[in-house]
């Protein structure tokens, strides 16, 4: 007899809805909180990213030590990139960091596919480049669209729907 768990499951499965995400007054379900939950979920992310800036600039400042400065340039590279691959690495394998994970979220292109490498890296980027701009105002954006979308999403042509709620509404992928 197989087991089977009642937690939600971390395949990401292959559903797509087709050409647009579902309308949120059809599937209000699928974008419900997401936005206070992002909000928490990145808080949870920068905390995770602290301890790995931290485990790397220990690493990286010994072995600065140990060679008399040559591997320096090398530990400032990987501490500038850190968080960009951090996100860039986690969405566009799994659709989501683990904070986004914890909290029942799911980056998808707006054609229902989990996000490829590629739009991955794009998202990440424009979302450090948007918030250092204008001090993370331009995050306001999000109450204001149709699917509580943010700047970043609009232009990496992503959207942040609720995974639970998404195994739900398409049904097994």
């Amino acid at each position: 007899m197989a087991y089977k768990s009642s937690l939600p499951s971390l395949s990401l499965g292959a559903a797509a809805w087709g050409e647009a995400p579902p309308d949120p007054l059809a599937e209000p379900a699928l974008y419900d909180s997401v936005l206070s939950r992002r909000v928490v979920a990145y808080l949870v992310d920068v905390t995770l990213i602290a301890v790995l800036y931290v485990c790397a600039s220990l690493v990286f400042g010994l072995a600065g030590i140990l060679t008399f400065g040559a591997l320096t340039p090398l530990g400032i590279i990987v501490l500038a990139v850190l968080p960009v691959g951090y996100h860039t690495i986690f969405l566009g394998r799994r659709g989501a960091t683990p904070g986004m994970r914890l909290f029942d979220l799911e980056l998808r292109a707006w054609t229902g596919r989990p996000p490829d490498y590629s739009q991955a890296f794009l998202t990440t980027v424009l979302f450090y480049a948007s918030v250092s701009l204008t001090a993370w105002l331009i995050l306001l954006v999000a109450p204001f669209t149709e699917r509580r979308r943010t700047l970043h999403d609009l232009l990496a042509g992503t959207v942040m729907v609720r995974h639970a709620r998404l195994n739900a509404t398409a049904g097994p992928g």
